[in-house]
């Protein structure tokens, strides 16, 4: 029997002759006692990541790539500081870190627009992946790791650490054991964007230390400017989603997971955004969201001075949001459930360390590119729906939009020549 060409394939820019033709279960075998780790991507979270991990027993970090230099220095230096007498290869093209075969796992912290490209293309060298969120930049790039994973049988895990704190793991536990009664309306709080847009912009020289061709990637060619790059990309559409991708990846995470949508998602999305006039940033400002499943749950998500969650249901409330539940009733905070009958969610308690114990035991991880997918397509709808000021109806299985052509247009974008 044939099997289908993956026809995505080649929207990036390798092919993949050299990949590793070795068994998982050979990977497994061999990253059993120590896992050996590179990353991908080492700016702000790359660096918070490594110094959460770099203590972990039983992991030997090899490499780190990342498109600017310095960002590589800071990282050596750390490693230096921790393992004095060990040395760490560093490659400016995560290609090249990529083409190391004792590399078990890598841990991707790149801006948003390179997520898809460099995990997929870690997986196809036989890696396994830890992805920051936003998952995606596109709805159809999802689809596309999602069916790279399922080829490889390589475990990937999704960023959203909030899926390893116990707080909320307690709401979505209350939420599908009934402990409110019926559901029906949750609202969604994320922050204001965070950092400031000057009214213009001029071009400036790119560093030395920065490769920006390859940092711009799949997106079009831009002149550089300062601002456009290191954090402040993620309020650009070109490279991320604004505050609707970064915060919303999160909280809308959390409601998939109460709601037990992780394979699906809602059937409508309406709402208005307040864009930029002027400057470089052009994600929305402001957010105002409804989204509709088709139980007849209703989801708000908005911008507001405080972020977090609220359930409200028929016999009680629950708001969530990092290191603070509340409960009406306030019982409900000392809930356990270990009954025949009650529903049990997953329990991590460190996001990183479950995907690397997952690695060592060959089973999936707590946010799995499926749960990371879903959960920034409800991120990238709301995104179009503000775009194009209308109800848009959405199809959570064949993950299209409803008799809506210019919506449709939007689910993947053009990538630049050569990449």
């Amino acid at each position: 029997m044939t099997k289908k060409k993956d026809d995505r394939k080649s929207r990036y820019f390798w092919n993949s002759p050299d990949v590793a033709e070795a068994s998982h279960s050979d990977k497994i075998e061999k990253s059993s006692k120590n896992l050996n780790i590179g990353f991908i991507g080492v700016g702000g979270m790359g660096i918070m990541t490594l110094n959460s991990i770099i203590d972990f027993e039983n992991i030997t970090i090899k490499a780190f790539a990342d498109v600017d230099k310095s960002h590589l220095e800071d990282a050596k230096k750390i490693f230096k500081e921790k393992f004095p007498e060990s040395e760490v290869k560093t490659f400016q093209d995560f290609r090249d870190l990529n083409k190391m075969e004792d590399i078990d796992a890598v841990i991707i912290s790149t801006p948003d627009h390179w997520h898809i490209p460099t995990a997929i293309h870690s997986l196809e060298h036989g890696k396994h992946v830890y992805v920051e969120k936003p998952l995606t930049l596109t709805i159809a790039e999802g689809r596309d790791l999602v069916n790279v994973v399922k080829k490889t049988g390589l475990i990937c895990q999704t960023g959203t650490q909030q899926r390893s704190s116990s707080e909320f793991r307690l709401a979505c536990e209350l939420i599908r054991n009934k402990k409110i009664g019926d559901v029906k309306e949750i609202n969604v709080t994320i922050p204001f964007n965070n950092v400031e847009c000057p009214p213009t912009w001029e071009s400036m020289p790119v560093p030395e230390e920065l490769d920006y061709d390859m940092w711009l990637g799949q997106t079009p060619w831009e002149e550089y400017t300062k601002q456009r790059c290191h954090y402040s990309f993620r309020f650009i559409k070109a490279y991320s989603g604004g505050q609707m991708t970064n915060w919303g990846a999160h909280h809308l995470d959390i409601v998939q997971w109460a709601l037990d949508m992780d394979q699906s998602g809602p059937v409508a999305v309406s709402g208005t955004g307040v864009f930029p006039e002027q400057g470089l940033f052009d994600t929305a400002t402001g957010i105002d969201l409804l989204y509709e499943y088709a139980d007849g749950t209703k989801v708000t998500c908005k911008t507001a001075d405080k972020r977090g969650i609220e359930f409200i249901g028929s016999k009680g409330k629950i708001t969530v949001r990092r290191g603070e539940i509340i409960t009406e009733p306030e019982t409900l905070v000392n809930e356990t459930f270990e009954d025949e009958g009650e529903e049990q969610l997953y329990v991590s308690h460190d996001h990183y360390q479950n995907f690397l114990n997952c690695v060592r035991q060959n089973r999936q991880p707590i946010a799995t590119a499926e749960t990371g997918h879903r959960s920034a397509t409800l991120c990238h709808l709301g995104n179009i729906a503000m775009t194009l000021g209308r109800r848009l109806q959405w199809n959570p299985k064949t993950e299209q939009f409803i008799n809506d052509d210019e919506a449709n247009s939007m689910l993947s974008r053009p990538i630049r020549k050569n990449f």
